[in-house]
């Protein structure tokens, strides 16, 4: 997964999974912002969970080769430049002199691959701008409030209000797809992917964030009386 926080935060819950417990001996969480990691990860199958993006996962037709499943889905969002002081303008001149604050961890659509897309059809050479990379959309933030960037480019949550003004957003793309939770499973083990499903659902509810809070369950689990468990998954 790309940032520290949420590793340790899922690490914590995984490790009290009683599910997990009885079928594996260990957790093991990897966090960092390289997409040559991630790819290795996908293409050699050494994760039994991961976090990634449609396009990767299709890049690598790890689905089909590698048996990974849609867990959990984040849904799609807007991506914008935000600014403290002045509505962002989509304009050459007006990145030149600006400092521009962007996530370091390149499979990032909102903090990384969509402000540079913008950049290049302004026909703007990205070495001639001064930007600024932080480790986490969070740690853009606080580089914004205290001013040691003037832009951020990242995705707009109800909270932001508390240190930003709406008015000072300036939108990039709409409808980005939002990254999945994938699972890998080459048996119909259900008991797992359920567990797994409640473990990510309960730790990224509790960032509070309005974006993270209308996640998308790939597995209907459900449970039927005498202790049954009947799982059907939905594709659509």
């Amino acid at each position: 997964m790309p940032v520290q926080s949420l590793a340790s935060r899922l690490q914590s819950s995984l490790c009290d999974n009683e599910v997990l417990a009885k079928q594996f001996g260990t957790v093991e969480v990897y966090w960092g912002g390289s997409l040559a990691e991630q790819i290795e990860f996908l293409a050699k199958g050494i994760a039994d969970l991961i976090l990634s993006k449609d396009n990767i996962m299709e890049a690598m037709m790890a689905e089909s080769t590698q048996n990974y499943m849609p867990l959990i889905g984040y849904p799609s969002y807007t991506a914008f430049f935000i600014s403290s002081r002045e509505k962002p303008r989509i304009e050459k001149a007006y990145f030149l002199d600006k400092k521009i604050g962007l996530v370091d961890y390149p499979t990032s659509r909102s903090g990384h691959i969509l402000p540079k897309q913008v950049f290049k059809q302004l026909d703007i050479d990205v070495s001639a701008l001064s930007i600024v990379y932080a480790s986490s959309h969070s740690a853009l933030r606080d580089l914004l409030s205290k001013g040691e960037v003037d832009i951020i480019a990242s995705y707009w949550q109800d909270n932001d209000q508390q240190r930003f003004s709406k008015n000072y957003i300036t939108p990039i793309a709409d409808n980005v797809s939002g990254s999945k939770w994938y699972i890998k499973m080459s048996d119909e083990n259900t008991d797992l992917a359920c567990s797994l499903q409640n473990s990510v659902n309960d730790v990224v509810n509790d960032m509070q964030s309005n974006y993270f809070s209308s996640l998308k369950h790939y597995w209907q689990c459900e449970k039927p009386p005498y202790g049954f468990v009947e799982v059907n998954r939905n594709e659509a």
